[in-house]
């Protein structure tokens, strides 16, 4: 009799020690959590693989992603290529220059010569554009040095940003450099000449640049010397 009691207490023990196990198993204490095979087994997956499935697919997400954003970025204009309207114009090469100039009549005209490694050229350019915006009367040019350098040395342009200012048959007004601290001498330098007047004849030169490229005289001359 003694042993069918203990024997029937072992079975009870048991299984209360098996249902225990069981519903420590569903629901596993708090600080389990923080074990990954505890929170893999509390998945609604459950399994391994619902956590392999989990980690896959926020890295392709993310991936994706990230593609994206090279794409976006990559296809953004660089900051030299951007303008501010169509008063700002990408000078590539002498005659352009020459011909925006001669096409300008009496607008004020103010020529950027910058370069796309330059750090002051970078930093004054917004503030350039915002410029171009506010006085749309006035005509801006961008010279590139580096696409551009024999005719800027025939210019005497040795430091960038380096600027020109030109009206009409008044020609060449004044030039200097600047960067964005001294921005002022900009403002200061449109107040003077950007105001209401009427020329009397043709733009004028832009020293050697438009005798070379302008004056049929010149060039009869040169040719009946190298004969």
């Amino acid at each position: 009799m003694a042993d069918v009691v203990r024997l029937s207490s072992l079975r009870f023990s048991s299984s209360l020690t098996t249902s225990s196990s069981s519903r420590h198993a569903l629901c596993p204490p708090q600080k389990l959590h923080k074990r990954s095979d505890s929170s893999a087994n509390c998945s609604s997956g459950g399994g391994a693989g619902g956590v392999a499935g989990l980690g896959f697919v926020p890295r392709k997400r993310f991936a994706s992603l990230k593609a994206h954003a090279t794409v976006t970025e990559t296809n953004q204009p660089k900051w030299w290529e951007r303008n501010a309207g169509p008063n700002m114009v990408d000078i590539h090469s002498t005659q352009e220059f020459l011909s925006a100039l001669s096409q300008a009549g009496d607008r004020l005209v103010i020529v950027e010569f910058y370069g796309t490694w330059c750090a002051s050229c970078k930093a004054l350019f917004p503030k350039l554009c915002r410029t171009a915006q506010e006085h749309p009367e006035i005509l801006f040019l961008k010279v590139n040095f580096d696409e551009n350098k024999p005719m800027c040395k025939s210019l005497s342009v040795k430091v960038l940003p380096y600027f020109h200012f030109y009206r009409g048959a008044d020609g060449q007004l004044e030039s200097f450099s600047c960067s964005l601290a001294k921005f002022q001498k900009i403002r200061d330098a449109i107040q003077m000449h950007n105001t209401e007047r009427c020329s009397i004849g043709p733009p004028k030169g832009v020293g050697d640049l438009v005798l070379e490229a302008a004056s049929p005289w010149k060039d009869k001359s040169a040719g009946a010397t190298s004969t």
